[in-house]
């Protein structure tokens, strides 16, 4: 008998039956959703929404999406933010996940508040990881906001990607009847493709 070498495997789509058990209708509790808040989170109530595509331009139907980010003071909820002079939020989590294939449309949405900046000369963003099957490795990016332009213009990370490239980093505002929400596609490859990072 010939030993074979073992097929890799790729970040996605395994995930889904415990950690988007949404997205195939999968009779169990997920232990992070896309609502990020309650009635008394402090903050100005946002919705984020978008759709990750291929390199085709098709929507991924099975990618899995997390965000991370501070509260409305600017503070993460993490031992490593140590800084006291901004208070925690009891009510705000700060991490959420979603499957894309929960939607009719693939999309993903999050329901969360405008994070304040977390140090000084920065602009407010959200961390976002995606996971989807053919990536060996999950791609971070960002987002940042588009009504913030003096605050993004004196970014310290902005700064460093391409001038032409840094709107695939800026999510969109628009005023809907359910409120504020803000659109951020994601493309994997191809044109637009969005600017990810290596952590």
């Amino acid at each position: 008998m010939t030993l074979k070498q073992t097929p890799s495997q790729t970040v996605g789509p395994y995930f889904a039956y415990c950690l988007t058990a949404q997205q195939y209708h999968y009779p169990f509790s997920q232990i992070a959703s896309d609502v990020l808040v309650n009635d008394d989170t402090r903050g100005e109530r946002i919705r984020i929404v978008g759709r990750v595509f291929d390199g085709n331009g098709a929507p991924i139907d099975d990618a899995m999406i997390e965000i991370w980010q501070a509260n409305a003071e600017g503070r993460f909820d993490h031992p490593n933010d140590a800084r006291t002079d901004r208070p925690l939020d009891p009510n705000f989590k700060g991490f959420g996940r979603f499957g894309t294939g929960t939607t009719a449309d693939n999309s993903y949405r999050f329901e969360t508040i405008k994070p304040g900046s977390s140090q000084e000369g920065a602009a407010p963003f959200i961390s976002f990881v995606v996971f989807a099957r053919g990536l060996m490795n999950h791609a971070y990016t960002r987002l940042y906001f588009a009504d913030e332009t003096n605050a993004n213009n004196a970014d310290p990370v902005l700064e460093k990607v391409p001038a032409d490239r840094r709107d695939t980093l800026i999510a969109q505002r628009s005023e809907t009847a359910t409120g504020v929400e803000y659109r951020f596609d994601i493309h994997m490859q191809g044109d637009q493709e969005t600017v990810f990072f290596d952590f």
